[in-house]
């Protein structure tokens, strides 16, 4: 039976003490470091990043090792001069073996240096841990990739089927521009591949920074934002009436807020509780094994494994939360507008219209209207449980930490690019082997990070599994 992964939190950590780095730095992951360092410093954010800057240095270190510039490309979309994706093949040698595809996307999170304890955009390496915005999410993976295949030309490897990489830009701002989107629609040849590899797993530490699983990502929830309005005439606010913008808008967020959505179960969670359970202690790891089971959910089981974690609450129903507020015009008026951005994050099966309506009900203010603020996302379809993506994981996995730590398969309850690359056929699995804190590291928060020791471990184990892969086919 496959087992599974439990996925980190996303929290926002201030800072952490953990245990430092003890083992001498090889050659090689010295030269990593190096190029690590250069992609995370190159500020890729939406407000003042730009992601070409990025992708040229990824390409011009592609083509220092000797790849042929006809292999390698930084595609700029028009109108989006400061979203250019990185494209690059290692060819193999059976034209009929069909590619594969290694995603990342460059592009970060937006980062206060006043609200950090450290500047964002600077390497830090601390206490066993590299600190920066883009340290994890996903500069790591890119970093990593870019690397697995400048090592695989070096040593003179070569792959059975091609080897195809993409690094792009938009994936934290996709309302914007998003880079795989566009890629898919005007430059499809360079990410087609029989499956593709990307952010989304990744492993699981306990308090005391032991492995407990490794997460193969399949299958995501769907991304949505609404918009919730209120409008009023106003007036003095000498002279206040009940019939309030604010309050009427602040009435229907804590309908919303008081709300869970019912409890579902679909095959990949229950594979991740099954496969949970006997590595986590206590009530938890009990209501696991009983949510594991095939059937109708145990919904007070739910209830223990929903109050001990909100990502694994969230593994299990469709959750929508306030997430920006702004209202009136001046102190001293009574307010003519008041609005709210709601964020939810769709179980697969469902629709956005239908969430809409779902809203509608829960809200049950007919005074507050609700609209997308963006066209509906691409529907989340679950690529299959394949041995060919699981053998290798598994193999390289057991190699490296031995039976004790897991290759489980997970739902993620974020949204990442893969959704656009499933939608288009090409099955997308999260697969990083990289090991993350139960915080999540700080990841879209405050003093992002990831410990060294795990970063230098995925990127041995994606090395090893992408070599596997490569002769696949």
């Amino acid at each position: 039976m496959i087992r599974k992964i439990a996925i980190a939190a996303t929290a926002l950590a201030l800072g952490a003490v953990g245990p430092a780095w003890t083992q001498s730095e090889r050659p090689d992951q010295t030269a990593f470091k190096g190029l690590y360092k250069e992609l995370v410093e190159i500020n890729t954010t939406l407000s003042v990043g730009n992601c070409t800057t990025a992708a040229n240095a990824m390409a011009a270190r592609l083509r220092a090792a000797g790849y042929p510039a006809s292999d390698v490309r930084v595609l700029i979309p028009e109108g989006h001069p400061k979203f250019g994706a990185l494209t690059a093949v290692l060819k193999g040698s059976d034209p009929r073996a069909r590619p594969i595809l290694l995603l990342a996307h460059i592009d970060v999170v937006e980062a206060k240096r006043e609200d950090w304890v450290r500047d964002p955009f600077k390497l830090i390496e601390e206490g066993g841990y590299f600190y920066a915005r883009g340290a994890s999410d996903d500069k790591s993976m890119a970093a990593i990739f870019t690397d697995s295949l400048i090592r695989y030309r070096t040593e003179g490897f070569k792959p059975k089927r091609d080897i195809k990489l993409a690094l792009t830009c938009g994936e934290e701002t996709e309302d914007t521009f998003d880079g795989l989107d566009y890629l898919l629609k005007h430059n499809h040849e360079a990410v087609d591949a029989a499956f593709a590899l990307n952010e989304g797993g990744g492993g699981r530490l306990n308090e005391q920074g032991e492995r407990i699983s490794n997460g193969l990502q399949v299958g995501e929830k769907i991304y949505q934002d609404f918009y919730l309005e209120t409008t009023n005439p106003g007036g003095h606010s000498s002279r206040p009436v009940k019939d309030n913008a604010i309050y009427e808008l602040a009435g229907g967020l804590t309908r919303l807020g008081q709300y869970a959505f019912p409890v579902e179960i679909n095959p990949v969670t229950h594979a991740y509780f099954a496969g949970n359970a006997p590595l986590t202690p206590g009530a938890v790891g009990q209501a696991m094994a009983k949510l594991g089971r095939e059937g109708p959910p145990d919904l007070a089981a739910a209830q223990v494994v929903s109050e001990a974690s909100p990502s694994w609450n969230a593994m299990m129903r469709t959750t929508c939360t306030a997430t920006m507020l702004e209202g009136g015009h001046a102190p001293n008026a009574l307010p003519q507008r008041a609005k709210a951005t709601v964020n939810c994050r769709i179980l697969p099966g469902h629709t956005v219209p239908a969430t809409m309506a779902d809203l509608t009900r829960i809200i049950a203010e007919p005074k507050i209207r609700i609209s997308l603020v963006a066209e509906p996302s691409t529907v989340g379809v679950s690529p299959p449980l394949s041995f060919e993506v699981i053998g290798p994981a598994e193999q390289v996995g057991r190699r490296l930490w031995g039976d004790k730590v897991p290759l489980v398969p997970m739902m993620s309850t974020g949204a990442t690019d893969g959704k656009f690359l499933n939608a288009a056929g090409i099955p997308t699995y999260g697969l990083s082997g990289i090991f993350s804190d139960p915080d999540g590291g700080g990841i879209h928060g405050l003093n992002e990070r990831v410990r060294v020791r795990s970063l230098y471990e995925g990127r041995d184990f994606l090395y090893e599994v992408v070599k596997l892969y490569g002769m696949g086919g």
